[in-house]
């Protein structure tokens, strides 16, 4: 390489001017959010407010008793922290850029420095296997090769040469070379990608969004219910002044928080969390990473199915397919039937395939022949790399698309009818018309014709050419690419990208469940549709993305139609995701490559690959540890499990909000005390929705998913609330009226009976369709009731007894009617459901 091109580099000044200026690699990211907003969001809410609140009121008034609800208000705001602290220090981890020293050129030396140091204008000593710290420009190289994959999507390592275009995160696979720093640090490429895939956000979750929506609507309502129940313990207790001055306010003050609590669904919130992080676990287990809880039910929602090809579709590795002897048909067999047609014996054409399999900067096209060719026939890779020298090698080139190596004859050593040029590249450039040979013959033309049949079944095809007319020996020089004369084609080769054992029974299962797929890849949309046709997907030709329209409407009308696309750039992947949600679709992207950090973000659930870059795992909602596309389909499953069993355990939780609100509001209304204390409602709260809540979140659930499920709780709930209130009037307003006046622990303990065997009842409901272990959980609540009112110890505690006379007649007609309005309102919403 001329050290005029070069240069020695920057002096130590002008690396100290540009760091004085900020002229850098160093790159200082954060997500958008810190520990304390993390704590702050979680921590300081309304919900929290009210229940931080009246727990402190209840110690202050000395009810520790009654103030076992705070334990679960703590372990909901513990988890919502921990769930978004490791979210963010993922995406502060996020990097693009890995290599973590360099080496430049400065003062005439080659110096090795970190990544982070690096100055524009520095020039990068480049070789095989470096990674590009800087967007850089080309001075001088030879044979230098990038692979832009994780950055483009494209799956070719391309030549560059000096004057071109390095980007920031791509790496070297073949050759060396200088090139000059000309963006740095934030101004990078790969920088820019970083900042945008470090901006933080939670996925998309239904629950989570229906149970703050719930949340809210109770928070706002809490205010005027507090008031109403107030109003009505105080007059229960001689009016205002009365409780203030004799003190008995405090007995008010337990009832009105014993009303509000009873309305905030504390348990809702853990219980989901629960059924997240075990579905989290489960999925480990089949080496599916969850970076964030509520990603498990993202699958059991997704209708679109975005998948990137390199990597995900196929393995991202060449396989070398075939040979295709020309003048004997197609042969899996590299040996020629009629001999004196073939411009060089068997032996010598697989000799110079075994030396372009086997030489040091071969790229991945050629090493995939390796293993055929390289300890092949006729001496093998092995001896020719000992004993024969090339007069001339000219390595591959994107723009030419072609390669060649050229023996001298008769050469000491050598191999007869070896010598000459040998060419491997793309048939119609090789044998371009233009190049000004003589008129085609039958046999370029046969070859030409047979190579365009194996293309359009999706194969890579090269030619293998030779020539008895030797390169001059500084062919390889910059930018000689002049092909020998009298080329005479001599066999097809063809490959075929890898693809995943598991692609195609896992494409089938997502089409059976109804969700439409999208194939995008940065890569030929031809070879993109011919992937697709080999895993059952045939989507015609393919949609080229520079034909994309810009307008996003336009976009959007055009994915309902096209499903595999090609030639995509990153941008335009993440353009094409919002299109899709543009039209109401819950998207899922895959993929592995930094170019699929920006789509797999956007989208509501992105999924890596297990040998994604370190920057798409960052962003991705879910990975594939062991890269088994055959793992999403028991994603799917876990999420429908999920996102089912929460639905069963909101019907409860809201049930109970339902006709809290409800007693709170008729018996404030009606100035009669609040039928229950803290500590009663925390023990039937445990043994008809806490402890069986639990298991069901757990239990086996394949039901499809269907959208609106806070709807379709709230259809169950608010009728059940009213339900669950009436039966508790009735047995209030027996306890005031007849020939006695019940005392406050009698109509305590019957309102305690009639909500436990309602709320036993709505249970009932919730866990259907029942089996032996959903009748086994049931059966143990109802004991454990049972035992509420025989056991001294816990009778006690609770200050509970048995209703006796009317008041136990009342109790056991209220439950009863209670029972079978529960059983009708089951029935008519089931047959509402499925009527639709």
């Amino acid at each position: 390489m001329s050290d005029d091109v070069v240069g020695g580099g920057l002096s130590p000044a002008d690396v100290a001017d540009r760091e004085n200026a900020g002229l850098t690699n160093a790159v200082a990211h954060s997500s958008s959010r810190s520990f304390w907003q993390i704590f702050r969001a979680n921590v300081f809410t309304l919900f929290n407010a009210i229940v931080a609140t009246s727990f402190i009121l209840l110690l202050a008034l000395g009810q520790w008793k009654d103030a076992l609800f705070g334990v679960t208000a703590v372990t909901n705001a513990i988890i919502g922290v921990v769930q978004e602290y490791k979210a963010k220090r993922l995406l502060d981890a996020l990097a693009i850029l890995t290599a973590p020293d360099v080496r430049v050129l400065r003062g005439g030396e080659t110096v090795s420095i970190p990544s982070a140091r690096v100055v524009r204008d520095d020039v990068l000593v480049l070789r095989t296997g470096d990674q590009v710290s800087a967007d850089a420009l080309v001075l001088a190289g030879e044979g230098l090769q990038v692979d832009e994959s994780l950055l483009t999507g494209e799956s070719l390592a391309v030549e560059r040469r000096p004057g071109d275009t390095l980007l920031s995160g791509s790496s070297v696979v073949a050759g060396n070379g200088f090139a000059r720093a000309t963006a740095v640090g934030p101004a990078s490429f790969a920088s820019g990608l970083t900042a945008e895939a470090r901006r933080f956000s939670l996925v998309h979750s239904e629950i989570r969004t229906a149970t703050n929506r719930v949340l809210r609507s109770i928070a706002i309502a809490l205010a005027p219910i507090m008031l109403v129940v107030i109003n009505g313990q105080m007059q229960t207790l001689g009016g205002w002044r009365v409780a203030l001055e004799t003190g008995s306010w405090r007995l008010g003050a337990v009832g009105a928080v014993a009303s509000v609590i009873a309305i905030v669904p504390l348990g809702l919130v853990l219980m989901t969390s629960v059924a997240f992080a075990v579905g989290g676990v489960r999925l480990a287990r089949r080496n599916v990473l969850i970076q964030e809880l509520a990603s498990v039910e993202g699958l059991a929602r997704v209708d679109v199915l975005c998948l990137d090809k390199t990597g995900t579709l196929t393995e991202g590795s060449i396989d070398f397919d075939t040979v295709h002897v020309l003048g004997q048909g197609v042969s899996r067999e590299a040996g020629p039937v009629n001999p004196g047609s073939m411009p060089a014996d068997s032996g010598a054409w697989r000799s110079a395939l075994a030396w372009m399999a086997t030489e040091p900067n071969a790229n991945e096209t050629a090493r995939s022949m390796e293993g055929v060719f390289g300890g092949g026939a006729a001496g093998g890779g092995a001896a020719l790399l000992e004993h024969q020298v090339p007069v001339a090698v000219v390595p591959f080139d994107s723009v030419s698309k072609w390669s060649a190596v050229c023996f001298a004859s008769g050469a000491a050593g050598s191999q007869p009818g070896l010598g000459g040029t040998w060419v491997l590249g793309a048939p119609e450039l090789v044998f371009a018309e233009e190049r000004g040979d003589s008129p085609r013959s039958d046999e370029v033309r046969d070859a030409l014709a047979r190579a365009s049949t194996l293309a359009s079944s999706g194969l890579r095809t090269l030619v293998f050419a030779h020539s008895t007319v030797l390169l001059a020996p500084d062919a390889a020089d910059e930018g000689v690419t002049v092909l020998p004369a009298a080329l005479v084609p001599v066999a097809l080769l063809t490959f075929r990208e890898k693809v995943r054992a598991d692609a195609a029974s896992t494409l089938r299962y997502f089409r059976t469940e109804g969700i439409s797929l999208r194939i995008i890849s940065g890569d030929d949309p031809r070879t993109v549709a011919a992937v697709a046709r080999r895993v059952g997907f045939d989507a015609g030709e393919g949609f080229d993305a520079r034909n994309l329209p810009d307008d996003l409407a336009e976009l959007a009308d055009l994915l309902e139609v096209q499903r595999v696309f090609g030639r995509v750039t990153p941008r335009q992947k993440e353009t094409m995701v919002r299109a899709l949600q543009s039209h109401g679709h819950t998207v899922a992207m895959t993929g592995d490559g930094v170019n699929d950090a920006l789509a797999l973000k956007q989208a509501d659930l992105g999924i890596a690959m297990g040998s994604a870059a370190p920057a798409t795992k960052a962003v991705a909602r879910l990975v594939l540890l062991d890269g088994r596309f055959s793992s999403l389909p028991a994603v799917v499953a876990e999420g429908r499990r999920v996102i089912a069993n929460v639905e069963r355990v909101s019907m409860l939780y809201l049930s109970k909000a339902a006709y809290a609100a409800l007693i709170s509001v008729v018996f404030g209304l009606l100035l009669w005390g609040f039928p229950f204390l803290p500590r009663q409602l925390s023990a039937l709260d445990g043994l008809t929705i806490g402890l069986p809540s639990f298991f069901l979140a757990l239990m086996p659930n394949s039901r499809r998913y269907s959208a609106g499920f806070l709807r379709r709780s709230l259809t169950f709930a608010a009728p059940a609330g009213v339900i669950v209130t009436l039966a508790v009037f009735a047995v209030n307003l027996t306890a005031r009226s007849g020939a006695s006046i019940a005392l406050p622990i009698e109509a305590r303990s019957a309102s305690v009976l009639t909500l436990a065997v309602l709320g036993l009842g709505i249970l009932g409901v919730a866990s259907r369709p029942l089996d032996r272990v959903r009748v086994a959980i049931i059966a143990a609540m109802i004991v454990g009731t049972a035992l509420l009112f025989t056991i001294p110890l816990a009778r006690d505690f609770f200050e509970l007894t048995v209703p006796k006379g009317d008041l136990l007649t009342a109790t056991v007609v209220a439950s009863a009617g209670g029972l079978v309005a529960l059983e009708i309102l089951a029935r008519v919403r089931a047959h509402a459901r499925w009527g639709r």
